[in-house]
């Protein structure tokens, strides 16, 4: 039982260091930018699409 609270205890200590030392601050920022990023991909893909394929048909 002690091994497994020292276990926890180290995994407690290095979810606090990412947490608390900016990495998470910084790796949201960067998914942020990711997600953007990849809209506009997925938009002109969209539209590119639909030139090519000579517009939609009704």
């Amino acid at each position: 039982m002690l091994y497994w609270a020292a276990v926890f205890f180290v995994i407690a200590i290095i979810a606090a260091v990412f947490g608390f030392g900016g990495i998470a601050a910084g790796a949201a920022s960067i998914a942020k930018i990711l997600f953007i990023v990849f809209i506009v991909l997925f938009v002109l893909s969209l539209i590119f699409g639909g030139i090519r394929r000579g517009g939609p048909r009704l």
